[in-house]
């Protein structure tokens, strides 16, 4: 069963209804395990640094499966076929972890960790810290793909993990708050300030890694994306 597009207007039953209902939530539920497995890998390598390392690179976690409402609002706009195997396939966002680091070189370790592990297949990166977007947005993006086992067998279930710096994940706040309030017709003298605080933010990693180096000797980290 497909779920109905967004802008169509319906007749159904009341057994019909129940029905999509309760296909749908078993769909979303598939990537609520699938971000618990995830946020258990995060989680175990921060324990791991806790414990093991002079300092835990991870300032905390974030993570939020999408509601019905917002995923049938998508496939729509995004004008996605309704079935659930296409929206799998198209939809990559459904399930989304957040893991704001303390450093830039943390996010790209970070990265190479949890997407080396035999389990995890990389579907696609952007690199946003390399080549942030036009009004100063960096962060860097993965879909990775994990597997969950249910009763009627093994799901790859597409996960959205995000890795940016505590003034990245401010930054990107922020703008998210000024985009909503002006229903994304920001005014150009805002835009240009947004940019200006991007940059500072970028400045700020900058010399706080710096810093921390100073201190503690370099990170290493090899990747390549």
């Amino acid at each position: 069963m497909s779920l109905p597009a967004a802008e169509d207007e319906v007749t159904v039953s009341l057994a019909q209804l129940r029905s999509t209902r309760d296909e749908l939530q078993r769909f979303l539920l598939e990537y609520r395990f699938g971000l618990q497995e995830i946020e258990t890998k995060i989680a175990i390598l921060r324990d791991e640094f806790l414990h093991l390392h002079e300092y835990n690179p991870i300032e905390h976690v974030s993570s939020r499966v999408k509601s019905a409402d917002s995923l049938v609002e998508k496939v729509g706009r995004k004008g996605v076929a309704s079935d659930y195997a296409s929206i799998r396939e198209n939809i990559t966002d459904v399930a989304g972890v957040r893991v704001t680091c303390s450093f830039v070189a943390d996010t790209y370790r970070l990265f190479d960790l949890l997407t080396q592990q035999d389990d995890i297949s990389v579907r696609l990166v952007k690199d946003y810290i390399a080549h942030p977007k036009a009004n100063g947005y960096k962060s860097l993006h993965a879909i990775v793909e994990v597997p969950v086992f249910l009763s009627t067998g093994r799901v790859q279930v597409p996960v959205e993990v995000q890795f940016r710096t505590v003034a990245m994940d401010f930054w990107a706040s922020l703008e998210h708050k000024i985009y909503y309030k002006y229903d994304r017709q920001v005014p150009d003298g805002l835009l240009a300030e947004l940019k200006d605080a991007a940059d500072t933010a970028a400045e700020l990693d900058t010399r706080m890694e710096r810093l921390h180096r100073q201190v503690h000797g370099p990170a290493t980290h090899a990747m390549s994306v």
